[in-house]
């Protein structure tokens, strides 16, 4: 009984966060009865047999009611050790007894979440509100009406235009390209017809969850649009959650969807409709709003959502982010542009390097959407592209220094380095060591030049296409930026004045603006090359993280990697910046006034490859064009640390001591430790610069400009630990959480505690291990997260060990998988340093 009592104590505080009144008070009636008795049918008893219940009546342990007092859903509970779909049968005779819909079956731990009606119980880890319960009762999803439903190429222009085929301009061809553009309407290619008819598909056969692998540039996002009306359309959603992992996405999907989709549904953007999100049928967010505080508990039900949409899936739900995936019970899709074949390089590599998480992350991906195999429910590749006309390959430019022509190790970048004692040795560099080891002046002057001396040029105006520059970190984009525009004065007196190249990354204030007037070609005014000429006076963007995801520049020419790719998902990104095709337009004027008009295809675009990267992504790459450096000089040893040395201090004070107090301090601190948080938030608070990157979700951003301008300083002296210890808390804190605290997008800092729980929630979530596992799992885990020794004997296979621990027993009930997820997970997705 006692175990029966405390699963009923945590399921009666899932009920309460989830809104449900066990009394009668300000909120409303009560929406909870106990122990409600029904009668069990003749029919039930001969359908399910009598071994659930030796009786003809039967009581529901939680019966919740909806708005208007009737049955919702019968929540049956088990003692911790059942396991809770043991109760399955006698729950679904419940539901019938009393016409409840939706069934929860919980141990306390371990809880389901059952549409009786449409299909199976799933794990949920929050209890569905009223309000959620009833929005997933006004439909019945009907999979053979969206199995049945014609998709033509005219599916969501007949959104757009219903009348479009009755406009005079479609009815005469030689207008129809012409009155589309003007119009920006959309007709579905061949292929994107194909991709939603792969969903059909799909679900005819029974499956739930799909992924489309498709190359930057073929239009995914319109495929979504599809696809989102098609589930509306059909009754088989009512409303769709899509995700992205950039604010600038966010806004973007926002803009495509409305455009596509507004004459039947609404989208919204979470963040700017709080109040009423629930008017809409399509809600755009980021998962990093999401995973904050992991506010996605506290803002949604389980229930909310019919559809999932995950953009650039391999990010947005990779990691410990996929909880938030699985959080919610629905249909689901993701969308990648980062094929699994670019994992065939990056396999049995050191387990540190930070592209074997991403190799695990890719197949989580794939894993997550039901293809096990590596075979996605729908393929399009650049390769397809191409070949149909669609996007345009580059020209790959293959120019290296003596080191860079080494390609990347498993570990790292190897060098062959010689010591102090003349001796030949290999060094393995990071990319943190890169600017401050291999990027001198010569070497990035070299680049420059070599750029400059080969870049593709507009086809119109012949000054150097528009351009986007990867770099290093923020001080080498620094660096490049002005290398470029003292060459371009050089080159070009008077056409540039020192904007012919410009940095966009997140330290320069108003730097996602600038990637936008980049793209609608006004970034710093217009050429001055070819009058009344739209195309921006700025040529080349030099950049770090940005302009990468979903970043939409048609007319770039040149692409530049003067860093080195870790990532396959981040070199896919940072090639598509240039494989969208693009017709450039220009209008002239004679003296008399006659218009002539002249354009030019974009057939190619060079990508500038100063590392090697393409050799290791693409194996046996056929280079288009193959520049030679000149020797920069190479590294002749490799730095340590410097000896510290500290003086013979002589005290030479003639005022001896007078008084040695001691004073202990107690637990609360100091006054002026105490009241160190309120200066720092006021400090940040009034920085305008802090204030904007916040504002725009650039975080990072911020955090580099409080590292170098506001912490350390004289004036206060401010760094994490103090600030940890001014608000006592039991853990690390991140700059991050202190940001998200001072600008109240969290209500307060967790404890460790706290913290540990909703990181076994979300593994739970992931994984769903049995019910007779969950609370080993957890025990488990979270002793592998704080204790140091846990994480030795796992790493040593020392088990023996555990015998004296408290947490041997749970070790023991784990099942070998577990003992093998537990640790890569942990080493993974949770940072260690965040609970000491």
């Amino acid at each position: 009984m006692a175990k029966e009592a405390k699963a009923r104590i945590k399921i009666n505080k899932l009920l309460e966060e989830a809104g449900w009144r066990f009394f009668d008070d300000e909120n409303g009636k009560a929406n909870i009865q106990l122990e409600s008795n029904v009668k069990i049918t003749e029919n039930q008893l001969d359908e399910f047999g009598e071994d659930f219940e030796k009786t003809k009546h039967g009581y529901i342990d939680f019966l919740l009611l909806d708005e208007e007092g009737f049955p919702a859903v019968v929540l049956e509970a088990k003692r911790e050790e059942k396991k809770p779909l043991d109760a399955k049968e006698q729950a679904r005779a419940y539901a019938r007894g009393v016409h409840a819909r939706f069934v929860i079956l919980s141990n306390g731990n371990l809880h389901y979440f059952w549409d009786t009606e449409t299909g199976n119980p799933e794990v949920i880890t929050k209890f569905p509100s009223q309000k959620s319960v009833g929005h997933k009762r006004q439909f019945k999803p009907n999979s053979a009406n969206l199995v049945r439903e014609v998709i033509d190429n005219d599916y969501v222009l007949l959104t757009q235009r219903p009348d479009y085929s009755s406009d005079p301009r479609w009815l005469d061809e030689s207008q129809r390209v012409d009155f589309l553009r003007d119009n920006g309407l959309m007709l579905l290619r061949e292929y994107q017809k194909r991709a939603v008819h792969s969903i059909q598909r799909t679900v005819n056969e029974g499956n739930s969850r799909f992924l489309f692998e498709m190359a930057t540039g073929t239009g995914k996002t319109l495929i979504a649009a599809a696809v989102i009306k098609l589930f509306l359309r059909t009754s088989n959603a009512k409303r769709v959650l899509f995700l992205v992992d950039r604010i600038e996405l966010e806004n973007q999907a926002w803009r495509a969807f409305s455009r596509y989709l507004k004459n039947d549904y609404d989208t919204v953007i979470y963040k700017q409709h709080r109040d009423d999100w629930q008017r809409a049928e399509i809600v755009v967010t980021t998962i990093q709003s999401l995973l904050s505080d992991n506010k996605y508990k506290s803002l949604f039900s389980p229930t909310d959502f019919d559809l999932l949409i995950s953009d650039e899936a391999h990010r947005s739900i990779g990691g410990n982010s996929r909880a938030v995936f699985e959080y919610f019970i629905g249909y689901k899709l993701g969308l990648t542009s980062t094929p699994k074949d670019y994992l065939k390089n990056i396999a049995n590599i050191n387990e540190r390097d930070p592209r074997e998480i991403e190799r695990r992350i890719l197949l989580d991906t794939y894993e997550t959407f039901g293809c096990e195999s590596g075979v996605p429910t729908f393929r399009y590749s650049l390769v397809d592209g191409v070949k149909e006309k669609f996007l345009v390959s580059p020209t790959v430019v293959d120019a290296r220094t003596e080191i860079t022509t080494q390609l990347l190790s498993d570990q790292g970048y190897s060098v062959i380095v010689t010591d102090q004692d003349g001796e030949d040795k290999e060094a393995i560099f990071t990319q943190r060591d890169f600017e401050r080891k291999f990027l001198s002046e010569e070497t990035n002057k070299a680049f420059c030049k070599v750029f400059m001396e080969n870049a593709l040029r507009d086809p119109l105006s012949s000054e150097i296409g528009k351009t986007i520059m990867f770099c290093v970190s923020q001080d080498h984009a620094s660096k490049i930026t002005q290398y470029l525009n003292e060459m371009a004065h050089n080159l070009w007196p008077g056409k540039y004045n020192s904007d012919f190249a410009v940095q966009v990354t997140s330290a320069i204030i108003g730097s996602q603006q600038f990637s936008i007037n980049f793209a609608n070609n006004n970034l710093n005014g217009h050429t001055r090359w070819l009058d009344t000429y739209k195309s921006s006076r700025t040529r080349v963007c030099v950049t770090v993280g940005m302009m990468t995801t979903g970043y939409d520049c048609e007319d770039i020419k040149n692409l530049c990697f003067m860093r080195p790719v870790f990532s396959p998902s981040d070199f896919v990104q940072m090639k598509g910046r240039g494989t969208r095709r693009f017709t450039f337009k220009y209008t002239s004027k004679d003296g008399a006034g006659k218009t002539e008009v002249f354009t030019k295809e974009k057939k190619s675009f060079k990508l500038f490859d100063f590392f090697g990267n393409c050799d290791y992504f693409e194996e046996q790459f056929n280079y288009d064009e193959v520049i030679e450096l000149p020797p920069t000089g190479g590294v002749t040893d490799v730095e340590g640390p410097l000896p510290v040395h500290i003086p013979d201090y002589e005290n030479v004070s003639p005022d001896p001591l007078k008084t040695l107090e001691q004073t202990p301090i107690g637990v609360d601190g100091m006054r002026v430790d105490r009241e160190l948080f309120g200066r720092f938030e006021y400090a940040v608070k009034e920085d305008e610069f802090v204030r904007q990157n916040v504002e725009a979700g650039d975080f990072e951003g911020a955090e580099a400009y409080i590292l170098q301008h506001i912490f350390d300083k004289p004036e206060e002296f401010f760094n994490l630990e103090k600030l940890r210890k001014s608000v006592q808390l039991d853990r690390r804190l991140t700059l991050r959480e202190i940001l998200e605290k001072i600008f109240g997008m969290i209500p307060g800092f967790k404890s460790k505690e706290q913290l540990l729980d909703e990181e076994c929630d979300k593994f739970i979530s992931i994984y769903k291990p049995d019910s007779d596992y969950v609370l080993p799992v957890r025990n488990f885990l979270k002793a592998y997260v704080t204790e140091e020794q846990v994480r030795d004997i796992m790493r040593t296979k020392e088990y023996a060990k555990f015998f004296t621990m408290p947490v041997g027993e749970d070790f023991i009930e784990l099942p070998p998988q577990m003992r093998e997820t537990i640790p890569e997970y942990v080493k993974d997705y949770i940072p260690l340093n965040k609970y000491m």
